[in-house]
């Protein structure tokens, strides 16, 4: 698969088959991430492979922390309001995703469900949480976007699908603790991985991408 094609094909998964990703795939994927840019070559990212009966383990632990509504504690903070223009294109994405399940915007009960199955991981095999050292900056959280997309873009290439999930670094302490990882590191980001499940309902959805001529300026 050639890199331009890869990016314009990628697109987040939240319907899984339940097939493990083969160990030789995972070791390919991460191989080719680590040539991923950084600041000064820094190189600041840490990263779990959570797969099988410890995935599982994980899940359970999140998902009833999620389902008690459990205070939250993410080492990012997440947004708390947007321009108009970005909250706009925020509430359109929430809402043509739920009437792609067909779920209203009042339906309490079918939003909730949409909601606690981000920490099911959506039924992936393998879950993986990026991490870097805590007193790192700003321009090592963009690293970490870069290698975030690398990874993604790396696992789509050998055919896995991947989700990133910002809701799951709600619980960084608890997945910090049950993981082993020291509390002075960050969590970024969850990434949950897998073979797309093609007749998941969930995976219908397309969201709606800018063009290029909308976020360009061009000075000659």
């Amino acid at each position: 698969m050639e890199i331009l094609e890869g990016i314009e094909t990628r697109h987040s998964i939240r319907g899984f088959k339940p097939d493990s990703i083969p160990r030789d795939v995972m070791e390919k994927i991460l191989q080719a991430v680590s040539n991923s840019p950084s600041y000064t070559n820094t190189q600041p990212w840490e990263v779990a492979v959570v797969c099988g009966k410890k995935k599982d383990e994980l899940s359970r632990v999140i998902f009833e922390l999620a389902k008690a509504k459990a205070q939250t504690n993410p080492d990012l903070p997440m947004p708390t309001g947007w321009p108009p223009e970005h909250e706009a294109r925020s509430h359109e994405h929430g809402a043509r995703r739920l009437a792609t399940l067909g779920i209203e915007r009042g339906d309490e009960k079918g939003r909730e469900k949409l909601r606690l199955m981000n920490f099911e991981f959506y039924g992936s095999p393998c879950a993986v949480f990026l991490f870097i050292d805590g007193s790192l900056g700003q321009w090592s959280i963009f690293d970490m976007g870069l290698f975030a997309q690398s990874f993604i873009l790396a696992a789509h290439s050998l055919g896995v699908a991947s989700c990133l999930q910002a809701s799951v670094t709600n619980y960084a302490p608890e997945i910090k603790r049950f993981l082993g990882v020291p509390e002075s590191k960050k969590l970024i980001i969850c990434i949950s991985l897998g073979y797309a499940d093609e007749e998941a309902t969930l995976n219908a959805y397309r969201s709606i991408k800018l063009k290029s001529e909308d976020f360009t300026r061009w000075y000659e």
